[in-house]
């Protein structure tokens, strides 16, 4: 920053004056040649601008990117206010004031300058601008993060152009600077959860561990993200219910991003009844095994059907598989066609499915029998 200042302070306008005339000429001429000047100017800006534009846009268009032909395009209007202000200021400096008013002429037209750049900037710096919209191009940059760039930036440009024309007008603001400083660690103090919530929120947009629209589960809450700020993270759960979540608590706990599932498992035990044969046992496993190989819903990549352990009332066979699809309204409708299908195959090997159960045998000693019998 003090770098800036001090190459500002150097810099000087040209003495535009000499240009003209090399001396007075009198309070008329001088007087109607600023009118001139302030006419001609002010009806060609329209024109000069277009035509300055023109001629860096003929340059800026042999270039692959098309950021600088948007920085051109943003560039018109500022141009135009440039020519108008410029015409006014060589007016002023023909016009016979003295010395203390025209260096306060040109004190205006210096802090004109800087907010002529500033609000070039500024354009350029919007959330819409082709400047944004290169930062989502080719740094993965999302949605919800540009708003909070955009602002920043223009809230940098803003404090920059307000210390530069303060130091034109020869205003210290070494004591300035010193008294944000001292306030900004006194509301760092103040508000430590504000900012741990934000700078939670910058992990969230950095790391990206979901968006608006994802369905997400942590230990605190499971739902679709409805909205995320810096401060906090709205999730929709499957209650209806809606949960704000502080981006700081969020950023600290495990994040399952259940959007972000290529593909989505199924598995069970199915099973069957004891007094199924052996051949009729394999016959069912080899014909659920085809089945899902040969299901349009199902993925391929691994499809594991075996019979996997004698369980104290069934015959238990282990299905492992996965959907091509996460979406969990499809995902039913998936898992429901292959219970069917299961159970079809099942009704054809004349297999039932084992239910729960236990046998209990009493034996009964002779003694008893005896009594029971006098």
């Amino acid at each position: 920053m003090e770098k800036i200042l001090s190459l500002w302070s150097k810099v000087r306008i040209p003495d535009f004056l000499n240009l003209i005339y090399s001396k007075p000429q009198g309070f008329f001429w001088n007087t109607a040649a600023a009118i001139i000047i302030l006419l001609l100017f002010l009806g060609l800006r329209n024109v000069l601008a277009r035509q300055l534009c023109s001629m860096i846009f003929r340059i800026t268009r042999r270039t692959t990117a098309d950021l600088d032909d948007q920085m051109v395009k943003s560039l018109e209007r500022p141009l135009q206010n440039f020519i108008a202000v410029l015409g006014i200021y060589l007016a002023l400096t023909i016009l016979p004031f003295n010395q203390i008013q025209h260096l306060w002429f040109l004190k205006m037209f210096r802090s004109y300058l800087v907010i002529l750049v500033a609000w070039a900037l500024y354009i350029l710096a919007g959330p819409d601008s082709a400047f944004c919209r290169e930062l989502r191009r080719n740094f993965d940059i999302n949605n919800i993060l540009v708003p909070f760039l955009s602002k920043a930036i223009r809230f940098v440009v803003f404090a920059i152009a307000l210390m530069v024309i303060a130091v034109e007008w020869n205003y210290n603001i070494s004591g300035l600077v010193t008294g944000l400083g001292l306030g900004g660690l006194a509301i760092s103090l103040a508000a430590k959860d504000t900012l741990a919530n934000m700078f939670g929120g910058m992990v969230i947009f950095l790391d990206k561990p979901f968006t608006i629209g994802d369905w997400i589960s942590t230990p605190s809450v499971e739902g679709t993200v409805e909205d995320i700020t810096f401060r906090s993270t709205r999730i929709r759960t499957f209650a209806h219910a809606q949960v704000t979540l502080p981006n700081a608590t969020l950023a600290n706990e495990p994040i399952t991003n259940w959007s972000r599932m290529g593909k989505r498992r199924i598995t069970f035990h199915l099973g069957v009844t004891y007094d199924t044969s052996r051949s009729k046992l394999e016959r069912c496993i080899q014909a659920i095994r085809t089945m899902l190989e040969g299901h349009p819903g199902v993925n391929k990549e691994k499809i594991l059907v075996y019979f996997e352990r004698f369980n104290e009332s069934s015959l238990d066979i282990l299905l492992y598989f996965f959907t091509n699809t996460t979406d969990w309204q499809e995902y039913l409708s998936i898992r429901e066609d292959v219970n069917f299908r299961i159970m079809q195959i099942l009704e054809q090997e004349g297999v039932s499915v084992a239910f729960p159960s236990r046998s209990v045998y009493i034996e009964k000693m002779e003694r008893q029998l005896e009594k029971e019998g006098k």
